[in-house]
């Protein structure tokens, strides 16, 4: 009835999948929030997804923050998806379709002021 769920890959931030960086935050706040460490940068390096947080008071709750708004950052979904995709072996089968739609594409260039069919010379 139900299919076994299983893992397709982990991430971790022992692995070094994630950089956490602490820094300290700037605007309303007064001395406090000016030098303490309590903000968070959170940079997933393999999709280029940034995120950070310095809304919070402690380094815990804005380091929480951080991690879901990076789950949201469109360069991780998308990151996210092709690896699904790829631990699921499907991404052979889009390379195959793939290259084979590219066969059908027919290419034009402009000659002359002419839109002419170019076609590759054989070697």
């Amino acid at each position: 009835m139900f299919k076994e769920k299983q893992l397709l890959f982990s991430l971790s931030k022992a692995n070094g999948d994630f950089i956490i960086q602490p820094f300290k935050g700037s605007g309303k706040g007064g001395q406090k929030r000016n030098k303490t460490m309590s903000c968070c940068r959170i940079i997933h390096p393999e999709s280029g997804a940034v995120s950070e947080c310095q809304e919070e008071r402690s380094f815990e709750q804005n380091k929480k923050k951080a991690f879901r708004r990076l789950l949201e950052k469109p360069e991780f979904v998308a990151w996210y998806k092709m690896q699904v995709v790829k631990s699921l072996g499907a991404l052979a089968d889009i390379e195959e379709q793939v290259e084979k739609e590219m066969k059908n594409i027919k290419v034009e260039i402009q000659d002359n002021g002419k839109w002419v069919e170019w076609k590759e010379q054989e070697k």
